[in-house]
């Protein structure tokens, strides 16, 4: 091969150039260059206009008309397509009403910002009978990953920091075949009556961290059944890791602390577990559960040996004494993992599905009301959900809208994420 700068000749005399390419043709003794240049078409706007003839029967004077097309808004105008943009602009794309409002009046469409609004109201009722049946489907989980992340709401000449929780069904890392979804509720506030209300049908495990307003969901008399905690181990590493950061404390220069070895020693002996985890991802539960005892387990006593010997020999105002304590005082939470093939050895599913609200907020700023946040919990059930099946949020959200009203409630289970098939799909197989 002959190189020269952005000119690559192979053996087989074909040539490229950057992003482009030529070809040598020597019988004619012809080079011809070829370049490519990637373009934008702009959005286009159509208004579909639909005929409905009258017809009247001569005989019993009936009149007969064919059926208007379904609008999710009543008399609306919106398209399917049209609605599922703007649903994905908003709570996925984190794309405010007004911004898109703004963006259509520059393409010469007037979609005022109440319009909008009022658009994104009729598509949650509309798809609410969706949401209820990811709903039942993710609370009737055997394990479920829980977290909750801060969302400002807009109150009387201030916001209040409010929140966002997320439960996570997510099977496969034990080999279920159950599809994952997340489901996403608003609050004002983080008190415990929250997740209580939340997971008030659920029995089963729920892994998370440390919150105290989970507790009253462990309690032995809990209707219909405690449920069996496990804790997350990236949140214990990761109070060890910033003692025993070595590339953060050099950025920090002289103001640096100085590196603890004893926090460095417990990140390699947690690590040694979470490489273990990682080669039995995705096994079923009994294969994960044999390996942990043989394995995991001896590590895990190593560790709790090791940290009750130098927990003694530190004071209580000791950085890693408050990491190690953290530990020790939950101990059983932690090593539950070893006793069942089902849980993870951390909360990370569901730190994943808040990684949209943690940087939307940024754009956004805050929740316009109580029924904003709720809105906006709704609908990251929906697009996350799709998200974690692997389908198109935006298409699936325009097939959905298109075809929901004249869909059974016998059938309306075809229409979930993990069952949907698109109806151009549907088309070509017929």
């Amino acid at each position: 091969m002959i190189h020269s700068g952005r000119l690559k000749l192979f053996a087989d005399n074909s040539h490229y150039i950057g992003s482009g390419g030529l070809t040598r043709n020597e019988k004619a003794g012809q080079i011809l260059l070829k370049l490519n240049t990637l373009e934008v078409i702009p959005r286009q706007w159509k208004v579909i206009q639909t005929v409905r003839e009258k017809f009247s029967c001569r005989e019993c004077a009936k009149i007969t008309q064919p059926p208007a097309p379904f609008h999710v808004t009543p008399r609306g105008f919106a398209g399917p397509n049209l609605l599922a943009m703007i649903l994905f602009e908003k709570f996925a794309q984190h794309q405010p009403l007004n911004r898109q409002s703004e963006r259509y009046a520059r393409e010469g469409i007037d979609l005022s910002l109440s319009t909008l609004a009022d658009q994104v109201s009729a598509c949650a009722a509309a798809l609410k009978p969706i949401h209820s049946l990811i709903e039942a489907h993710v609370l009737a989980a055997e394990r479920l990953h829980g977290d909750d992340t801060t969302v400002p709401i807009l109150a009387k000449g201030k916001t209040d920091t409010g929140r966002i929780w997320t439960y996570v069904r997510d099977d496969r890392p034990f080999g279920g075949l159950s599809p994952p979804a997340a489901l996403f509720y608003a609050s004002r506030d983080r008190r415990q009556e929250h997740p209580e209300r939340h997971l008030k049908t659920f029995s089963g495990i729920l892994q998370a961290d440390a919150y105290g307003g989970y507790n009253p969901l462990f309690k032995v008399d809990r209707d219909p059944a405690p449920l069996r905690q496990a804790l997350c181990w990236a949140h214990s590493r990761r109070k060890f890791f910033v003692l025993a950061d070595i590339a953060a404390n050099a950025k920090r220069g002289s103001k640096a602390a100085p590196i603890s070895p004893m926090a460095l020693e417990a990140v390699k002996r947690i690590d040694a577990l979470f490489d273990i985890e990682r080669e039995i991802n995705g096994l079923a539960a009994e294969q994960r559960l044999e390996r942990r005892r043989k394995d995991s387990q001896p590590l895990a006593e190593e560790l709790h040996d090791w940290l009750q010997t130098e927990r003694a020999k530190l004071s209580r105002s000791s950085p890693v004494a408050e990491a190690i304590d953290y530990m020790l005082k939950r101990w059983d939470g932690f090593t539950s993992f070893l006793d069942d093939g089902r849980i993870c050895l951390t909360n990370n599913a569901a730190e994943r599905a808040l990684r949209g609200f943690a940087l939307g907020r940024k754009s956004w700023l805050f929740a316009g009301s109580d029924r904003g946040a709720e809105r906006a919990a709704f609908m990251a059930t929906l697009i996350m959900s799709a998200k974690l099946n692997d389908i198109d949020p935006q298409a699936w959200l325009a097939d959905v809208l298109a075809n929901i009203a004249d869909t059974p409630i016998s059938r309306l289970e075809q229409l979930l994420p993990w069952n949907w098939i698109p109806k151009t799909l549907n088309a070509q197989a017929a």
